[in-house]
Parts: structure tokens; C-alpha cells; sequence
């Protein structure tokens, strides 16, 4: 792809053909606002935060939209576009109820982040006095449309990306809004509870029911891991407080997943802390499960499965590979049986 050179406060940058330039300015630190646009559910042009001037184009520009050409002359910051977006901020904040001190979202808000940049402390507008009861119908999800500013997110993540096509924009006028299937509650609805919606919204309006009070983002560890349910290998970041996961989040910038993750990979981590959990090998010993070490337990298996070898031949031993453990692991397991062992009796328990 060529290379193009355009101008953005003042300062020469490179970038590719056919890039937007919000994408442009991102790449190169430059910092301009958005709500709507993610890098994930591509271009939106809802939110109108991202405005910029553009030399000898008339009005102002949404960035996420306007492809970068060469020279072109940029500027993000003057008088006018901070005007601009401190408008359509305000419009924002006085369309719902954003009580940052009780949300759950605060400290992690991208309708604050952008707030706090702009200088807004309240709103000039008179604020909305509707008042919709939050939806907790869903075992997993939190819905409060009193905080969405209906940026479309959630909705291009259930449809084009998890394409699960539960969500959409609903009614009209004021009364516009997100909604499930036919105006269903979410834990009514054909939700799978894949949780991309959560991930992808930038305020509270969507928000984990598992992690609901268990603490703000700046105390929380993120900790980066894979996903142990499959051999996919979903990479995750694990969100834990006090030795304890509170919430688990898919990793934006890495494949495979680029942050999606299906509903055990987000919401399936309590065994982690349950008192059950096994953490070392067991062995029936006068009638009783007791501990032992891995030596022990892999030495007593070695020995029994050639006992069973040796007494009714390999065709009576069977190998069960498992779904979550990796692609690798699984073939180690075949040979084992198939070269090892002396048998063909290999499945897996994806299949039962």
C-alpha cells in the first residue's frame, strides 16, 4: 500500500492509503475523542466527538470517517472543535443519568475520560427526567439505559462481530433506544451471554453482574493469561483484587480472539476459588482419596497401565483426550496411546 504524508497540528506524519484519520492520528499519539468508534466494529460516525477542521474543506469533519490524503492539513484542537465537542458532550450528559460516584463504570468511562479532557463539570442543558428500571433479568449482565448514549457499539459487536443479532435500536424520537429482540428483557431474549456488548461499551450501560461492587478499576490487577477452556487459546485478561478474580476481559490487541471470548471464557472463573478444586494429584489408599506426589501418581499409572497391557492386551486400554487443553497436548496424547500404549482406542470428550 503507498505511503502518504499529511499534516495534523502542525506536524508531518506518515501513514498508509486509504486510512481514516482518527486511525492516522492514533498511530501517531495524537489524541482525538471518540464514543462510538472502536477499532474492532470499525467506522461508526455516531457520536460526532471526533470533529476536527480540515484546510480548504468547508465545516467541520468526523475524523473516523474522513480518509486521510495526501497534504492534507489537519487541525484538532482549536477554539471551534473544542466548542463543538463540549456541545455534543454536554448534549450527552444531559440525556440520561450519569452519576459517575455510584457507576460502576467509574474509572474506566470513556464518556468521563472525555469529560474530564474537555473541561465539563456540568452540563448547560437541562437533564432528561426518564427514568428506565435497570434490566437484571440476564444471569450475567447488567443492563441501565438511564447510562447508554447509544453510540451503536453493543449493537455492531452482537451483529457483526459475535453475529448473535440480538441487538438493535428500537422506537423513535426521545423514545429511541437499544433493545433485545422485540423490546425482550436480556434474560428473555436469544442472548447467548457471549458478553461482547459488555466489553465493548464506553460507559456504564452495560456493565458484569458478577463483578457489580467488588472494586474500581484502581484496584484491580490486570493480569494476562489464556483461557483454559479450550484449545483455542483466547488470550484474557484476568481483573483481580485481593488474591481474588473479579472479572475476566478478552485481550483487544491479540489474536485469535481480539477480545471476544464466548460465555465460559468471560464469565466461567469461579472454580478458580472454589474449596473443591483439586491442586495435587489423588490416590486410593486403604479405601480413601489422599494426596501424593506427581511422581508418585504418574509412576502408579505407568505401572498399572502395563499391568493391564500385560494381563488383557492395549486393545483394552482407552485414551480420552480433553477440550481444554491445547491442539499439542492432544497430539502427544494420540501418539502416546498409538505408539506407547499399542492401541488405536483414542477419543475425545468434545464429542460425548
Amino acid at each position: 500500500m503507498k505511503n502518504i504524508i499529511l499534516n495534523i497540528n502542525g506536524r508531518s506524519i506518515q501513514t498508509v492509503e486509504g486510512r481514516t484519520v482518527l486511525k492516522a492520528a492514533r498511530e501517531n499519539g495524537i489524541y482525538i475523542p471518540t464514543l462510538c468508534y472502536h477499532p474492532r466494529t470499525k467506522q461508526a460516525g455516531k457520536c460526532r466527538i471526533c470533529v476536527v477542521e480540515v484546510e480548504g474543506l468547508p465545516g467541520l469533519r468526523i475524523s473516523c470517517s474522513l480518509e486521510a490524503k495526501e497534504n492534507m492539513v489537519v487541525l484538532t484542537n482549536t477554539e471551534r472543535v473544542l466548542e463543538t465537542r463540549k456541545m455534543i458532550v454536554e448534549l450527552y450528559l444531559s440525556s440520561g443519568k450519569h452519576n459517575c460516584i455510584s457507576c460502576e463504570a467509574n474509572g474506566r468511562c470513556e464518556l468521563q475520560e472525555v469529560t474530564y479532557r474537555l473541561g465539563i463539570e456540568k452540563s448547560t442543558f437541562p437533564v432528561l427526567t426518564k427514568d428506565y428500571p435497570p434490566d437484571t433479568s440476564s444471569p450475567m449482565i447488567i443492563r441501565d439505559l438511564n447510562k447508554c448514549i447509544q453510540c451503536y457499539r453493543c449493537i455492531a459487536g452482537c451483529n457483526n462481530i459475535a453475529v448473535n443479532e440480538v441487538l438493535d435500536m428500537g422506537f423513535r424520537g426521545s423514545n429511541m433506544t437499544v433493545v433485545c429482540d422485540t423490546n425482550k428483557p436480556m434474560g428473555k431474549s436469544s442472548c447467548v451471554i457471549c458478553g461482547e456488548c459488555v466489553q465493548l461499551c464506553p460507559t456504564g450501560a452495560l456493565t458484569e453482574k458478577k463483578a457489580f461492587g467488588k472494586g474500581r478499576p484502581w484496584e484491580i490487577k490486570k493480569i494476562k493469561t489464556t483461557c483454559p477452556y479450550c484449545g483455542v487459546g483466547c488470550q484474557v485478561h484476568l481483573h483481580v483484587k485481593d488474591n481474588e478474580i473479579v472479572k475476566v476481559t478478552g485481550v483487544e490487541e491479540v489474536a485469535p480472539n481480539y477480545g471476544s471470548l464466548c460465555i465460559k471464557g468471560r464469565f466461567g472463573y469461579d472454580f478458580v476459588h472454589s474449596p473443591e478444586r483439586l491442586k495435587m494429584p489423588l490416590l486410593r489408599k486403604n479405601g480413601k482419596f489422599v494426596e501424593v506426589s506427581w511422581d508418585e501418581a504418574l509412576d502408579f499409572t505407568a505401572s498399572r497401565l502395563l499391568e493391564i497391557k500385560k494381563a488383557r492386551g492395549p486393545e483394552s486400554i482407552v485414551g480420552i483426550g480433553c477440550a481444554r487443553t491445547t491442539n499439542e497436548n492432544n497430539y502427544v496424547m494420540m501418539k502416546f496411546m498409538r505408539a506407547a500404549v499399542g492401541t488405536n482406542n483414542v477419543d475425545h470428550c468434545a464429542r460425548t
